[in-house]
């Protein structure tokens, strides 16, 4: 049984499950609810940053499969 590592680390139950795990673990070595939000809201913004790259890479291989060149970011 292979894992799929890119579909799940740009999914949002995983970043959550492991946000909710952390969150606990903080909470049972008697770390403060405060510091078990503040912990959990990194972990689920640090997992957007992820799922955005991983999206972003999935699109230009595909575009490069494609033979296509992806225009440029007018942003960047």
């Amino acid at each position: 049984m292979k894992i799929d590592w890119v579909r799940k680390l740009s999914s949002r139950k995983f970043w959550a499950a492991i946000a909710e795990f952390v969150t606990m673990l903080i909470i049972a070595m008697g770390g403060a609810q405060e510091t078990a939000t503040q912990v959990a809201a990194l972990i689920m913004a640090g997992a957007a940053v992820v799922a955005y790259i991983i999206g972003e890479g999935l699109a230009d291989a595909a575009g490069a499969a494609a033979g296509q060149q992806k225009p440029p970011d007018p942003e960047a």
